[in-house]
């Protein structure tokens, strides 16, 4: 009987990786006629296309990065397979690979979903094992023989259409850490079963030897062991933190008894789990029903649900990580990197700067318009006392005598906010790689901050999301001024930000969060200088009127950018 395959590679960047990957698997494709499809996760590249194509494989592209589930079930959707193959851009494929997925699948027709051995292989010169500690990156060796196996993982992995068609898409929420292993739990929760390992479907995980050095295993093993951390968490399922301690000084235990350095991936990964478990314990902000927090502002569907008070011990821990995040950005060079890019780019702009200083924070103003003044760009600055006004209603004044005609970038500042060096420069450089129209530095952990999704996400320099708060620093870029400006006649303006969400999905802005960016907001927490009953009052009579986005999908990420 015949079948009908598809191979679905999602991809992003990496095209040396996806030409070795595309060069092994094309010949046993054509074998058995089976299309192959490359989801490119980077968004369009003429390069990649020509790569794709020129090996055989249809090229599809999300417009940015959207996430991998989101590439896997656009190439559900894209392709004709009744057993669809996916796997990762850094594999090889072993000879005879396809064929003994296929033979298995008409062999084991209750079977859903196939895998076979994943063999790592790290390239040039990787660091020394001791032999004791596993591979690096995932592997999988479950003998010479066909056997039942809980799960199938991404990188060599084959699923059955209409199985996806009865369990649904992949969770695009999820990435880095469960993302498949998510789909295998619905599909044993309702139907049973597990997968099968094809002993003769094998590939060949690899790392190139830029990859396979140690600091680049480690930032990676990081990076994983945060995202484990998330998906447990989400399962319900994370260890408690002192478990996760002890986990960490057993891997450097390893290291020093054993003399390992390859040991020190196992260290990155549960550190990597431990500072995300710091952060989730030290982000227990009050919610709608906790101390503090009214059960009637609950019944409303534009509010965080989060004090975004810091203080006390919290504050402490917070700092703590703050210190350690910025630690690391400074030891691994990433700060000065993105220094020195945006000394070249982009272009010189032309930035209108505008704000409400009050006369308490004098000091504070005249350090941040210190340090905007330093900019390479052309910069105005205009601020004015608020006169018994609202903050949006004297920045409409503001707008009046300062019109933004001939201005790339509006930005509006308010009077509490320490700035980093450089931070406008590195601000439009960002905004500008990622291609956004709204944008905000991110919170330092230690910040008053109401919305989580603003706050610095360690190990990723921006995020992208559905809107940008009210506050403390937006930037807006030229393609917003005709719908945006002027602001409406608010004073506090709460909800405004949600209502600048609906308009950024109806024209097609992009909205993000700058994470190696991030600012101190300490002067003050939000609603301590005016009445939090008359700004809910005004936000709901605001958002009667006009459309906006829910808090539950302000909270949420589209994509992460760990690197520029």
């Amino acid at each position: 009987m015949s079948l009908i395959v598809s191979i679905i590679i999602p991809t992003r960047e990496r095209p040396d990786y996806l030409r070795v990957a595309l060069t092994s698997i094309a010949p046993q494709a054509a074998q058995i006629d089976a299309e192959v499809l490359v989801i490119d996760d980077g968004g369009p590249s003429p390069e990649r296309r020509e790569l794709a194509e020129g090996l055989g494989a249809r090229y599809r592209s999300h417009p940015r990065a959207l996430g991998l589930n989101v590439a896997r079930n656009t190439g559900v959707e894209q392709s004709a397979g009744e057993l669809i193959v996916f796997v990762d851009d850094d594999v090889q494929v072993g000879d005879g690979w396809l064929l003994a997925l296929v033979s298995a699948a008409r062999e084991h027709r209750a079977v859903a979903v196939f895998t076979g051995p994943i063999r790592p292989c790290l390239e040039g010169h990787p660091p020394r094992t001791c032999g004791r500690e596993g591979p690096p990156i995932t592997a999988v060796d479950l003998g010479s023989e066909d056997t039942q196996t809980r799960y199938a993982w991404g990188a060599n992995m084959a699923i059955r259409r209409d199985a996806l068609e009865r369990v649904g898409p992949f969770d695009v929420t999820l990435s880095d850490g469960g993302d498949e292993q998510e789909w295998q739990d619905r599909l044993y929760r309702s139907e049973g079963g597990g997968a099968l390992y094809v002993a003769g479907a094998a590939v060949v995980h690899r790392r190139t030897p830029s990859d396979a050095r140690l600091r680049r295993l480690m930032r990676a093993a990081a990076a994983r062991g945060r995202a484990a951390r998330r998906f447990d968490v989400w399962r319900s399922q994370a260890p408690p933190i002192g478990r996760e301690v002890l986990t960490l000084a057993g891997c450097g235990g390893h290291v020093l008894r054993y003399r390992c350095p390859a040991g020190m991936v196992m260290v990155a990964h549960s550190f990597g789990r431990l500072r995300q478990g710091l952060g989730e314990r030290l982000g227990a902000n009050r919610r709608p029903g906790a101390a503090g927090v009214s059960e009637s502002a609950s019944e409303d569907d534009f509010l965080s649900g989060h004090s975004g008070t810091v203080g006390g011990l919290n504050a402490i821990g917070r700092g703590a990580l703050d210190g350690l995040n910025s630690c690391v950005e400074i030891t691994s060079g990433a700060r000065g990197r993105l220094a020195r890019a945006a000394r070249r780019s982009p272009p010189k702009r032309r930035v209108l700067v505008l704000g409400v200083e009050r006369l308490e924070r004098r000091e504070l103003a005249a350090a941040m318009r210190s340090e905007l003044s330093r900019s390479r760009h052309e910069v105005e600055l205009y601020f004015r006392a608020p006169e018994g006004l609202g903050k949006f209603e004297n920045l409409n004044l503001l707008l009046a005598e300062h019109p933004p005609d001939g201005q790339d970038w509006l930005l509006v500042v308010d009077d509490d906010v320490l700035l980093p060096r450089g931070f406008l420069d590195r601000m439009l450089f960002l905004a500008e790689r990622f291609s956004l129209d709204l944008a905000q530095p991110a919170h330092r952990l230690r910040s008053h901050a109401a919305w989580e999704v603003t706050r610095r996400r360690a190990g990723c320099v921006a995020h992208e999301t559905r809107f940008v708060e009210i506050g403390p620093i937006n930037a807006f870029a030229r393609s917003t001024f005709s719908r945006l400006l002027p602001f409406p006649p608010l004073s506090m303006g709460w909800g405004l930000d949600l209502h600048w969400g609906a308009l950024a999905r109806e024209h097609g802005w992009r909205c993000g969060v700058l994470d190696a960016l991030a600012i101190n907001h300490l002067a003050a927490p939000a609603a301590s200088s005016y009445s939090r009953e008359e700004a809910l009052s005004e936000a709901r009579a605001f958002l009667a009127a006009h459309p906006y986005i829910t808090a539950s999908e302000a909270q949420q990420t589209l994509a992460v950018h760990p690197r520029w």
